[in-house]
């Protein structure tokens, strides 16, 4: 179980800002699409191609990089692959070929999902094992995903794709914050390792003690689809849906959009203050059964009232997010980096399908 003790805010706060510099590559990849296709008459089916290498390579790859971070000790990887993750990104405007820009495209989510596992143990570490550490962690991540489409506006809008290799930025400030933060847990780590688990270490992160709960992870791997398939669909058609519903046109979809977003962030951070009181699981229970109403309002409840059901859906749907994570890495205590890799990865894809 999640200690809960006291440990430094500095090394969490660096993980969660360099986690946002991470996840803007996997937001600034679809926001890049509309220029692919303007600058370079891609195809609808070719510019379907570059997510899928992104999106599908990063999550079915995670759990690969967590099998290897529980074998071996690599701190290294935090900074290396936030690199590679933004040198892909940055690079894929000035490929001469769609091959090139497809492979460098690929590479960026390779980086990510290297990042990933390694991450989220060494955030395991800095927090204690606790929830609140770990939703802080996560919720940088869910800021840098919607600020990607923001930076490539801000880069590409007014300087083409041959400005792209400026976007390279986030990923050289969130690999210093990295090294940071594994220099500042080595500082840390002696005062406040006292009661942790004795385990070997792998990325900085010492490994949990204890049997592997095979069965209890894999049921809480199909909630995790589960949430991901609920999740999935509002993000991809709430915008359109709100604009019929409430004949808004492009700005009420938007403030839908960004709503749901905002939504998720506020669920991320209270997920793990409430846990703290109640418990993980009664409060994943209750976050799910409440949800029920709140998308089910989305769909009955007329007019602007359907922003209020979408925030509330929202954010019961990310109330458990980083509750899943300690939940998962908890229920294999020797496999911390597989849990991690399944949980943040593989899981989410297969809703995604």
């Amino acid at each position: 179980m999640p200690s809960n003790q006291p440990v430094s805010r500095r090394p969490v706060l660096l993980l969660s800002t360099g986690h946002a510099c991470v996840d803007v590559y996997q937001g600034a990849v679809a926001a890049l699409v509309p220029y692919f296709v303007s600058e370079r008459a891609y195809s609808y089916a070719a510019a379907s191609g570059i997510v899928l290498a992104a999106s599908l390579l990063s999550s079915v790859v995670q759990p690969l990089f967590g099998v290897l971070t529980d074998r071996r000790r690599m701190p290294w990887l935090l900074p290396v692959s936030t690199l590679v993750g933004g040198v892909g990104v940055a690079l894929s405007g000035v490929m001469g070929s769609y091959a090139l820009t497809l492979a460098v495209i690929a590479l960026s989510g390779v980086g990510v999902a290297a990042y990933h596992p390694a991450a989220a143990r060494t955030a395991r570490a800095a927090s204690g094992a606790g929830h609140r550490g770990m939703a802080w962690f996560l919720l940088g991540g869910n800021l840098g995903f919607a600020g990607g489409p923001l930076l490539v506006t801000a880069v590409v809008a007014t300087g083409g794709l041959g400005a792209s290799p400026l976007l390279v930025v986030p990923a050289l400030a969130g690999a210093a914050l990295c090294l940071a933060a594994l220099r500042s847990l080595s500082e840390v780590e002696p005062a406040a390792g006292a009661g942790r688990d004795n385990g070997p270490k792998a990325g900085g992160t010492a490994v949990g003690s204890g049997s592997d709960d095979w069965r209890s992870f894999l049921l809480l791997s199909g909630a995790v689809v589960t949430r991901s398939i609920v999740f999935v669909g509002l993000a991809a058609f709430i915008s359109l849906y709100t604009q019929e519903r409430t004949g808004g046109g492009a700005t009420a979809g938007t403030i839908a959009l960004f709503t749901l977003y905002l939504g998720g962030a506020v669920g991320t951070v209270v997920g793990g203050r409430l846990a703290g009181r109640w418990g993980r699981l009664a409060v994943v229970r209750w976050s799910y059964a409440l949800t029920v109403p709140a998308v089910a309002g989305v769909v009955l409840v007329p007019g602007p009232a359907i922003y209020l059901c979408v925030a509330l859906a929202s954010a019961g749907l990310y109330v458990p997010f980083s509750l899943h994570l300690t939940l998962a890495q908890d229920y294999l205590p020797g496999r911390i980096g597989t849990a991690s890799g399944v949980t943040l990865g593989l899981t989410v894809s297969v809703g995604g399908v």
